[in-house]
């Protein structure tokens, strides 16, 4: 009975864990009803563009105002950091009340330096980012027969020579009968202002709706210089509009104004409020993250058939054989020993640079804390892209939080190294808590810098610099020196054997031990570089990644064949009589990060082949470089650990003189 029990709890856990891979996600925010005729104002977000990576203000181009002026929307930490600049846009509606041929303004007589800079954002293909109650604009587009989304539109198009900018857009708003019952139904964290409730309000019959899509045809239409005579702004041009996004007629040149008008239509949907991010989370190529748990199931069954044999074959067959000897024979097998056994007065012997060892491995732990922790909160829906910038911000509390156990962990394993001497662990703690955040703060304090040379909104104000800091040295650094502390109080782990005073020379190995180690970081690589294109895809090429479920399956599977490969890798250093094992065990899954570099080199070359610009390719390397060297620290730390552990269990078992 006790077995049939556990069978249904596997097979339930094997169910979640198959359906987890679709992954669902919260709406992030409660509906928001609104009568009709209620105004509804869209926002406007940073131009951004694929082929230079650099965030720009909107209103950095000659585009309408709001009569009310220019005014940031509320932001979190995460957008700031991601580079989001939300702030209000003169484009206004009235629940479902349609209009046409709306005036919106005429620019003043473009200026040499506007028409050069909006010339550079239409050759650069910057496209334009609308918000309308926290959706953004959608756009369609044919192509053989198939419809491509996209989100955003472009600032204009370039045709023979002449530069023409879209200056008519076309809006389509779904909306969906308001239902008193999705407030109790629906979780999220909307703005405590908009929220309806649902008490006292069961016998109003006023109508409401719900925005459920929000979709833009961009047009370039001439505006003849009559029809606009004497309008201001939300004033209706006499003339109709004809809007053909096929043709362009908006051509814009040198001390000539532009002119925006804008039509809105109001479509009855059959969406539901909490499907309305459907359209941008449609999860595409589905069979494609199977094949790429299947290929890691694969690299993972064929590892541990290796770590079977060692144990199995090598290991038990040495130990029982050892066991079975009485003293005599053992202490004349003693001077016979060959392979592993012959390090046993060495192999834990204190490795060089140990405290930076410990660094690195306390940090290693938080990085993967914070990845494994992050991501099961996005596979559960807790961390909505409705919610703006909620995934960096998680990352950084999970990661402040977390340096607690990069304290605990590199202290303990110092004071294990040292043989319990309390000595010196406040400075491995210090280590821990500046070493991978130092690196990762110069790399981005150049890159920011680069930013702030390109007048990009993708750089960190100095404001935000100072909370950053603050947040580091007043957060994180005291909960890594208070892990360190526990630490330091707790037992060290003892050494099953004793470490001989002169240490054993290493024999002559017939090809270089930093060969294997290198060449480990293929098999983790394997299992994980179909899902890194996607991740690749939604960083660089703006489209949305949401199959965290699938991320958090292949996340699994990848410290699992790190643990796996840097366990196989010690083993075989040690029957050659290589003692030290500290440093390859780390870097024998570490190196995955090279390969990780690479083939970001790879995907700059054949994928990004139009980024344009120094600036971008140095951004783009920059950050690759960030990334990598995270990876590196988290999957050196999986092999290091399992090594450790399968080093002390392996001398544990048998006692040599």
């Amino acid at each position: 009975m006790v077995s049939f029990d556990k069978f249904k709890i596997w097979v339930l856990c094997i169910c979640l864990v198959c359906e987890l891979g679709y992954g669902f996600y919260l709406p992030g925010s409660y509906p928001h009803k609104y009568g009709v005729g209620d105004f509804l104002n869209v926002k406007v977000n940073s131009l951004t563009s694929i082929d230079t990576e650099l965030p720009y203000s909107y209103y950095s181009l000659p585009f309408c105002k709001p009569e009310e002026g220019v005014k940031d929307s509320a932001e979190n930490l995460g957008e700031l950091l991601m580079g989001d600049r939300i702030e209000n846009s003169p484009y206004r509606f009235k629940m479902y009340t349609n209009e046409t041929e709306v005036f919106l303004c005429q620019t003043k007589p473009l200026s040499s330096d506007e028409f050069k800079l909006l010339k550079e954002r239409i050759d650069e293909m910057y496209q334009v980012n609308l918000i309308l109650d926290n959706l953004p604009a959608i756009r369609y587009t044919k192509k053989d027969n198939f419809f491509l989304r996209w989100t955003g539109y472009p600032v204009g198009i370039k045709v023979q020579d002449a530069y023409y900018v879209f200056n008519h857009l076309k809006f389509t708003v779904l909306v969906h009968k308001f239902e008193e019952t999705n407030v109790a139904r629906v979780m999220g964290t909307g703005d405590g202002s908009e929220v309806i409730s649902t008490v006292g309000n069961e016998g109003s019959d006023a109508p409401g709706y719900m925005v459920v899509g929000f979709e833009v045809v961009p047009c370039s239409f001439q505006h003849t210089p009559d029809s606009l005579k004497n309008l201001k702004m939300y004033g209706k041009i006499p003339s109709p509009i004809k809007c053909d996004p096929t043709t362009v007629s908006m051509a814009i040149k040198e001390n000539e104004p532009v002119s925006f008008s804008y039509e809105v239509n109001f479509v009855e949907s059959d969406i539901k409020w909490p499907s309305r991010w459907d359209a941008y989370l449609k999860m595409e190529g589905a069979k494609v993250h199977w094949f790429s748990i299947l290929n890691s199931l694969m690299v993972i069954t064929f590892l541990a058939g290796i770590v079977l044999v060692i144990f199995l074959r090598t290991i038990r067959r040495d130990l029982a054989r050892y066991d079975e000897l009485d003293k005599e024979a053992q202490a004349q097998m003693n001077e016979e020993l060959s392979g592993w056994k012959l390090v046993v007065g060495d192999v834990f012997r204190a490795p060089s640079n140990p405290g930076l060892l410990c660094a690195m491995v306390g940090d290693g732990v938080q990085i993967l804390g914070m990845a494994v922790v992050t991501i099961m909160f996005a596979a559960l829906g807790f961390m909505s892209p409705a919610s703006r910038g909620t995934l960096i911000t998680g990352m950084l509390f999970f990661y402040m939080i977390l340096g607690v156990a990069a304290g605990y962990v590199s202290v303990r394993l110092w004071r294990t190294i040292c043989c319990g001497d309390h000595k010196g662990w406040v400075s491995v703690a210090w280590k821990a808590a500046c070493f991978f955040p130092g690196i990762a703060f110069l790399i981005l304090t150049v890159l920011n810098f680069l930013l702030w040379g390109s007048d990009s909104t993708g750089a960190i104000p100095f404001s935000l610099f100072v909370i950053l800091i603050l947040l580091w040295f007043c957060i994180s650094v005291p909960l890594t020196m208070i892990g360190g502390y526990i630490g330091a109080k707790a037992p060290h782990i003892e050494y099953p054997v004793r470490t001989n005073q002169i240490p054993r020379e290493i024999p002559p190995q017939k090809y270089p031990s930093w060969l294997l180690v290198l060449g480990a970081g293929t098999l983790p690589f394997g299992t994980l570089f179909i899902e890194l294109f996607f991740i690749m895809s939604s960083l660089w090429m703006g489209r949305v990644y949401y199959v965290f479920g699938f991320l958090l399956i292949v996340m699994i599977l990848l410290v699992v064949v790190c643990a796996e490969v840097s366990l196989v890798l010690t083993y075989m250093h040690l029957c050659v009589e290589d003692w030290k094992w500290w440093w390859k065990s780390f870097f024998a899954s570490g190196s995955v990060a090279i390969y990780i570099f690479l083939y970001s080199i790879n995907y700059l070359i054949f994928d990004l082949k139009s980024l344009s610009g120094p600036v971008s390719a140095t951004l783009y390397l920059g950050y690759s470089l960030v990334m990598v060297l995270t990876i590196m620290f988290a999957t050196g730390t999986v092999g290091f650990l399992s090594s450790f552990w399968f080093v002390h269990y392996l001398f544990s078992s048998v006692k040599l003189d």
